[in-house]
């Protein structure tokens, strides 16, 4: 188990890492999730042993490990950027951690095919990186990152500059490798969808803090605040300032629907609800739901984004279909309550449906 206690790093006048605290069990993938900036690097660093943190220790199968550099751990580590040696071939560079280990060659014989089938690189053994596309290179850096039998693998946005048919190929096939390791292994991503698929456990992190930790789909569906509902939503969430009164809720525009069996208990006062563009209906569908002015429209193919004004706030709509709708038109948005995060002024989670879907 890797275990961070009250960790934080500050780097000249700014905090890199706030008092974080986290263990990471083994044979588990755990996703760091947060926008660029956020900390993720920068706590991969400290789990590595490449940064030694300001505050606070850092334990590995409970020994203290703090301020261990990290060619004293074993840890593999994979990047955005994707690190190969050009002049070695794909099954060079697959075995090279293996002859630094000494290991015999029937060993890494074995090793370096059984990561190549599992990657699907063995067609490629022989070729050298330079004779390979990106996502074959991104793979070779995969491959070798496992058969360094490392008890910490960390990954670094490794699948950002692949093209969009091989990073769903492998947000499918990571978790079933990471599952056949007893390693721990953790994900960095700035991109919700992933984390998702991916599953395990998440970490949603926000300027150097970690906002909640446990299993993904437990935080994407019962954030315990505001921050953490943000970092989990692509595209943003909407968020309404509305006003509790009995058993129902009002906002501006006219809204106003009643309140879920789990809201309804909630002291009458001011709150903010969210609600994720997916759970926004257009037109009748719904019988709760508000009059918005379209801004911008955008069409992917199999869905249309709706940008739309409502009482000064920008809310966006991901809408199943092509839907013919032009900047200017008035148009309906309905939603369903049970499908409402609920906020109170400080930020904090009031009540949590259990309607409440992925």
């Amino acid at each position: 188990m890797l275990e961070l206690k009250d960790v934080s790093r500050t780097v000249g006048a700014e905090k890199h890492i706030v008092d974080v605290s986290l263990k990471l069990e083994r044979g588990t993938v755990n996703v760091l999730l947060g926008p660029t900036l956020a900390g993720k690097t920068s706590l991969m660093r400290l789990m590595a042993g490449l940064d030694a943190p300001t505050a606070g220790r850092v334990f590995m199968d409970g020994e203290d490990v703090t301020g261990v550099p990290v060619r004293r751990r074993n840890v593999a580590m994979v990047y955005q950027q994707f690190i190969n040696y050009p002049t070695l071939t794909v099954y060079e560079n697959i075995a090279s951690p293996l002859r630094i280990q000494k290991r015999s060659a029937a060993e890494i014989d074995a090793a370096v095919k059984k990561a190549a089938e599992l990657l699907r690189m063995t067609p490629y053994l022989d070729r050298t990186p330079l004779n390979l596309s990106g996502g074959q290179q991104q793979r070779t850096a995969l491959a070798r990152a496992l058969v360094k039998g490392a008890d910490l693998v960390l990954l670094d946005e490794p699948l950002a500059n692949l093209d969009y048919k091989l990073r769903e190929e492998l947000r499918e096939e990571l978790p079933k490798i990471f599952a056949e390791t007893g390693a721990i292994f953790v994900y960095a991503t700035t991109e919700p969808q992933e984390a998702l698929l991916l599953g395990g456990r998440t970490a949603t992190l926000s300027k150097g803090r970690v906002t909640q930790f446990g299993e993904t789909t437990s935080v994407y569906r019962r954030p315990h605040d505001l921050l953490t509902a943000r970092t989990f939503s692509d595209p943003p969430l909407n968020v309404v300032a509305v006003t509790k009164s009995g058993r129902s809720f009002a906002g501006p525009g006219g809204l106003t629907f009643p309140a879920a069996a789990e809201h309804a208990p909630l002291p009458d006062g001011p709150y903010r609800i969210g609600i994720r563009p997916h759970r926004l209906t257009l037109g009748g569908g719904e019988s709760t739901g508000f009059d918005a002015l379209v801004q911008l429209t955008e069409v992917t193919g199999s869905e249309t984004f709706i940008h739309a004004d409502f009482g000064g706030e920008r809310v966006v709509a991901l809408i199943h279909g092509i839907k013919r709708v032009e900047a200017g038109d008035r148009v309906r948005l309905g939603f369903d309550p049970a499908h409402v995060l609920v906020f109170d002024e400080a930020g904090e989670a009031a009540g949590t449906p259990e309607a409440l879907a992925a």
